[in-house]
């Protein structure tokens, strides 16, 4: 990208107030910069809701999920035979 120097801006408004005049250049860039301003509120009430509704998301913690069955390997180790699984021959089966 090509920087922009002092000789290019002043090109920029020469080439500007040929073709505007010089009745009209104010006018332009006085609702150039009340748009830019109006831009820049907005952008700011935009971060400002955002910075506000963040820390209430977080300031509400997630509980754990209970599920109302106990997961399939608690079930089998429940109703397993007692010795099953450690590894002693003749337990379980």
């Amino acid at each position: 990208m090509p920087d922009i120097g002092p000789m290019e801006i002043i090109l920029v408004l020469v080439v500007a107030l040929l073709v505007l005049g010089p009745s009209k250049l104010p006018e332009i860039g006085k609702s150039l910069g009340s748009s830019i301003r109006e831009f820049r509120k907005a952008a700011t009430d935009v971060q400002d809701s955002v910075r506000l509704d963040a820390p209430s998301a977080k300031a509400v913690p997630s509980a754990p999920v209970a599920s109302a069955q106990p997961s399939a390997p608690a079930a089998q180790i429940s109703q397993a035979a007692p010795g099953a699984g450690t590894g002693e021959p003749g337990a379980g089966a």
